[in-house]
């Protein structure tokens, strides 16, 4: 477990906090002592912005500020600057990719004019220290490598990966150009507990429904699988660490799995009987991602401590359990 101490007193601010990872970061900054504010999604009703805490409500006696707003509005500058954080941790985004097909505009405003919002306020904050932008492994496309180092290319295959290009790169541009300590994380693809739109949680849901599992085209198309708690590791040493500025870090495993071979470890793992079926593959489809996080633990000693065995048989549990108490 990481020494937290760093963060108790620490004000700090989480974009897309009530999110899957937001969630858990903001779970884990609480549980530090740090003084922790969230922005959440807010719909404006005649003036005022109202909300729901999606997956945080438990949190809510504990956070110092609660901002709703939508992000892409002019209104988060002022909103956020008068907030004043030490951190900015920004994770919120529309990050499920088939949105984007048919939403590219919305899609744009929320993660790159939104990403823009919170660096121009962060550039009038003086206590700022550090401004954590998330950027994501969907920018590299399809790997050219047997591991995807930071020097890849970035090749996005659909709107979502390129408005995370477009968001990536001004988050640098402002680290260059006005000196703003901002540090980028690209996570490669994170599951566990919370998460609702991505392959694995389907995949358990289906199976806890003994429903048919269905794949994606042949179902050869490999991600590199983080756990969440990897994951908030990762967050909270380029929030800390001096070296995360000024730098772009990648996070992951190292290892690839297929989608075949998730939903084989989800069916024996939850003891299901859905059988597995293949259906049209998906437009934008990128054949596979694998993490080479070398300079992650070179700089930082971060290693994943999760496998995905381990990871695949909490995450059932939580489902199961999560599942019952809806029932």
């Amino acid at each position: 477990m990481e020494n937290l101490s760093y963060w108790k007193g620490k004000k700090v601010l989480v974009t897309g906090a009530d999110g899957f990872i937001g969630s858990h970061l903001t779970e884990r900054l609480v549980q530090a002592g740090a003084q922790v504010s969230v922005l959440v999604r807010g719909s404006s009703i005649s003036g005022t912005y109202r909300f729901h805490l999606k997956n945080i409500g438990h949190l809510r006696k504990d956070l110092r500020h609660i901002i709703a707003v939508n992000i892409a509005s002019p209104d988060t500058i002022h909103l956020v600057k008068k907030n004043a954080p030490s951190v900015i941790f920004h994770l919120a985004a529309d990050a499920y990719v088939p949105y984007s097909f048919d939403h590219p505009f919305e899609v744009m405003a929320t993660n790159l004019h939104g990403t823009l919002n919170i660096l121009h306020a962060a550039m009038k904050i003086d206590s700022l220290e550090r401004a954590v932008c998330t950027s994501s492994s969907e920018i590299y496309g399809t790997a050219l490598t047997a591991k995807i180092s930071e020097e890849h290319p970035l090749n996005p295959t659909s709107p979502y990966a390129a408005s995370k290009v477009a968001a990536d790169r001004f988050a640098y541009s402002y680290y260059l150009t006005y000196g703003l300590p901002v540090a980028i994380i690209r996570p490669f693809n994170t599951y566990g507990p919370r998460h609702t739109y991505d392959v694995i949680p389907k995949f358990i849901d289906l199976a806890l429904k003994g429903e048919p599992i269905t794949v994606y085209g042949a179902g050869l198309q490999s991600r590199d699988f983080t756990f969440v708690d990897d994951t908030v590791r990762a967050f909270l040493v380029m929030g800390r660490d001096k070296k995360a500025i000024g730098r772009v870090v990648n996070f992951g495993t190292g290892t690839h799995v297929s989608v075949n071979k998730i939903a084989k470890l989800i069916v024996r793992y939850s003891g299901s009987r859905s059988p597995i079926v293949h259906i049209k593959k998906r437009l934008a489809e990128v054949k596979k991602l694998c993490c080479d996080a070398s300079l992650a633990k070179r700089l930082f000693g971060w290693v994943p401590t999760v496998s995905i065995e381990e990871g695949l048989q909490r995450n059932i549990e939580w489902q199961r359990k999560n599942r019952t108490e809806r029932t």
